[in-house]
């Protein structure tokens, strides 16, 4: 059997070659000797490790290569029999690889079938079901209800570093649960949901405080950790802040923010990195985002180590090391989501105040997310944010006269390109520019755009560009009409 399930391994590596195995009965004798067949019989007291193992290595094979092999699994109930032996995760029989590939198994069957997905969601009870895996593998112990503590651990010294199988357990367990959450932050949860989410939060913010033997495991760990908190829903993640705190961990406004400091330290590292963004950078940024959203303290936490007190009004907002300086780089990214992502974080940070958002960003780069809200006009969006105040440096307040707002840094005083002209010639001039813009617009070259009502981009007619022009220099010539100030003012804007 052993002899056979070897070859058989091998032989399914070749998509080509797959038809023999993808059949029904095929499935069925394979799920049969990896001793997850259903009503039939009983398993062996002392069952043949070896021949499991090599049983399911060769589904793990057929059922990532085959659809006909998927769809059999599916049919043949496979998942309720892998759900069956999860259930025994804290009975001595199974070994690690038996273990591991039981989990390797019910990752591939998750992610290529959505009823599946489902099934084990719903009907099986998932997520309990993987936080009792997760519990059992890395060894867990419940001093309070959302309170995690290595069973073996006193808690005097650093925590010890995850063993390389457990690790490798723990990280198939997240990305399973991945995908049997998928789309819980959708809809809402009842009690019982959220209470089982807040389970799973705890245990989450565990493996995010824990290490593994060498750092690209740990920070591979810490990747699947952080995927998986941004599919839970909003209201659980107060348990990234449940843990008292205790001597050596990192205290804010009484609050134990030593999960947050990791996660802001985990982003700042993918940022540095520099590679694929879009997949590496936004789930950690997504969750601290919609952390600061809901949790004041985080914000504030956040806030202080990202948004400090301006100091450097000499330089454009994106120059620099700092922290601030990466993400309002950011803020100009060719990828669109990367950019509104960054943007939105540090949108929070200010608490969704067009003025303080200006301030640490410039009015350059902040222009996309204030034109996609409706804020060009200023003021803020509606959120549930204390009143504290902004505080400024002494160094921005004598220099706050001074700053562009477009730049966000001090800039030399310009000469005025318009001293000494007469009104006849500031009129050729405004109206020389009006036909210029006219021509590149009826060429397509560019669209002149105002500021609607509505705080929004709309377009701006080439008839509207000749009426505020005759607006402001008309035959009066009243320069200090306050209505001519105001049209001269939305023309100085264009």
């Amino acid at each position: 059997q052993l002899a056979c399930l070897e070859t058989i391994r091998i032989l399914s590596r070749d998509k080509k070659s797959l038809v023999p195995f993808a059949t029904r009965h095929a499935m069925q004798i394979l799920i049969r000797h990896a001793g997850l067949g259903q009503g039939e019989g009983f398993t062996p007291e002392i069952p043949d490790l070896e021949v499991i193992v090599e049983a399911l290595k060769c589904l793990c094979n057929i059922v990532f290569n085959s659809e006909a092999a998927q769809e059999a699994g599916a049919e043949l109930q496979l998942i309720v029999g892998l759900a069956e032996r999860l259930k025994q995760c804290r009975e001595p029989q199974w070994n690690h690889y038996v273990r591991f590939f039981d989990l390797r198994l019910t990752f591939l069957i998750t992610a290529l079938r959505v009823d599946v997905r489902a099934q084990l969601a719903r009907e099986l009870r998932g997520v309990s079901l993987l936080s009792e895996a997760l519990d059992a593998t890395l060894g867990l112990c419940w001093p309070d209800t959302y309170e995690v503590a290595r069973a073996d651990f006193d808690g005097c010294s650093e925590l010890p570093p995850l063993g390389r199988q457990e690790t490798e357990r723990a990280m198939e367990i997240l990305k399973i649960l991945f995908n049997v959450t998928f789309d819980s932050n959708r809809h809402k949860v009842d009690e019982e949901e959220a209470a089982t989410y807040r389970h799973l939060g705890a245990i989450l913010r565990h493996c995010i405080m824990s290490t593994s033997e060498g750092e690209e495991r740990t920070e591979e760990m810490h990747s699947h950790t952080v995927n998986l908190l941004g599919n839970l829903p909003l209201p659980c993640l107060d348990v990234l802040l449940m843990p008292k705190v205790q001597q050596g961990s990192i205290e804010y406004i009484g609050v134990n923010m030593d999960a947050v400091k990791v996660l802001l330290e985990f982003m700042e590292k993918r940022l540095d990195r520099g590679n694929k963004l879009k997949e590496t950078l936004l789930p950690s940024l997504n969750l601290l985002t919609e952390s600061a959203r809901i949790h004041r303290e985080t914000r504030k936490f956040l806030r202080m180590k990202v948004l400090p007190p301006l100091r450097d009004v000499k330089n454009r907002p994106e120059v620099g090391n700092a922290l601030r300086n990466k993400l309002v780089r950011l803020m100009t990214h060719i990828d669109t989501d990367v950019k509104h992502c960054a943007a939105e974080f540090l949108f929070v940070l200010c608490k969704e105040s067009v003025s303080r958002f200006i301030k640490y960003t410039g009015y350059g780069n902040a222009a996309g997310l204030l034109a996609a809200r409706g804020l060009m006009r200023g003021g803020r969006d509606p959120g549930n944010y204390s009143e504290d105040e902004d505080s400024d440096t002494e160094e921005y307040r004598e220099a706050k006269p001074h700053i562009n707002p477009v730049t966000g840094r001090v800039e030399e005083e310009q000469p005025n390109p318009m001293e000494g002209m007469t009104e006849e010639q500031k009129e050729y001039e405004a109206m020389k520019l009006v036909k210029m813009f006219d021509k590149l617009s009826r060429g397509q070259v560019i669209q002149p755009m105002k500021i609607g009502a509505d705080g929004k981009m709309t377009s701006l007619e080439p008839q509207e560009l000749h009426y505020l022009a005759s607006q402001q220099f008309g035959e009066s010539n009243n320069s200090d009409s306050d209505n001519e100030k105001e049209e001269l003012g939305r023309i100085n804007k264009l």
